[in-house]
């Protein structure tokens, strides 16, 4: 799923190619990704693209006529950027992963596409980004001016539950997922079962600082790069998501995983948990 350094990266990329330039065509072909109706998709074309934002996950691409595409990617969605798009409209149906075109007048545009079969892309046509619940309902961005260590106590203050869910909690930090999640707690040095409420002012200070560089840093790698090179950047710059079996690039000990009904967790026991490892089930906890 991309998350707030690849959705940051696409925004960018999106401001350079797009910004003042007219939408001619929106052709969704995937109808299920549409979540609004009113004012239509086709209610963008014939106008300029004057800004594009990030709100989270989501992205935001603003026009002249007042109206916003917000698009969420979801776990297996993704923006394909083409310099000049196919002639002639896409055919819908059979198992082509294209959901969404939007075409420019200088010829080129994007495909929005998603993966697999759970089909999650959410694309919006909104006078205001707040008309989208997901972006109404989300928290702070970490990487904003004002998040400081106390901003983050005040946020972990009487969290009842595991440090790895509320990293990834939309509504309490906005754009961290479970890629990224695993990549802060692993920078800090904390177990991912860790309740939120207990962290110490010590460790508030270097969960602040894990999160604000292990973002900062993705960022910065993926800064200036194509939309299509995105995906294998975030792969690459992983230390321990999506590692289970290897060596941590810290300390050398084994990279363990925690598998659940629809995700999993990576972390390494000699940095995180004193050398104990988590147990691997629905329910886990510590091995006592």
């Amino acid at each position: 799923m991309p998350e707030l350094p690849e959705v940051e990266a696409l925004k960018d990329f999106l401001a350079e190619h797009l910004a003042g330039h007219q939408v001619v065509r929106v052709l969704p072909v995937a109808i299920s990704v549409l979540k609004t109706y009113d004012p239509p998709v086709t209610a963008l074309e014939g106008h300029e693209v004057t800004a594009v934002a990030r709100h989270g996950k989501f992205l935001d691409i603003g026009t002249d006529g007042g109206l916003h595409l917000v698009t969420h990617l979801a776990r297996a969605g993704w923006l394909q950027w083409r310099d000049r798009l196919p002639d002639g409209p896409p055919r819908p149906g059979g198992r082509s992963p294209l959901a969404l075109r939007v075409a420019l007048e200088t010829g080129a545009g994007f495909d929005l596409t998603e993966a697999g079969t759970q089909k999650r892309l959410a694309v919006y046509v909104v006078r205001d980004p707040q008309e989208v619940p997901g972006v109404a309902g989300l928290g702070p961005d970490p990487l904003a001016d004002g998040f400081d260590e106390a901003r983050l106590a005040e946020l972990l203050a009487g969290e009842r539950r595991r440090i790895k869910g509320a990293l990834r909690d939309q509504s309490l930090i906005a754009g961290v997922g479970n890629a990224y999640s695993d990549e802060i707690l692993h920078a800090a040095g904390m177990s991912p079962f860790k309740l939120a409420a207990s962290l110490t002012p010590e460790e508030i200070r270097r969960l602040h600082e894990a999160l604000r560089t292990t973002l900062t840093e993705a960022v910065e790698r993926s800064r200036g790069l194509a939309a299509g090179r995105l995906k294998s950047e975030k792969k690459s710059g992983l230390r321990v998501h999506g590692r289970t079996g290897e060596p941590c690039p810290v300390c050398g000990d084994t990279i363990r995983e925690v598998s659940f009904s629809d995700s999993s967790l990576q972390y390494c026991p000699t940095c995180q948990t004193g050398g104990r490892p988590l147990a691997d089930r629905r329910l886990s906890r510590l091995l006592k």
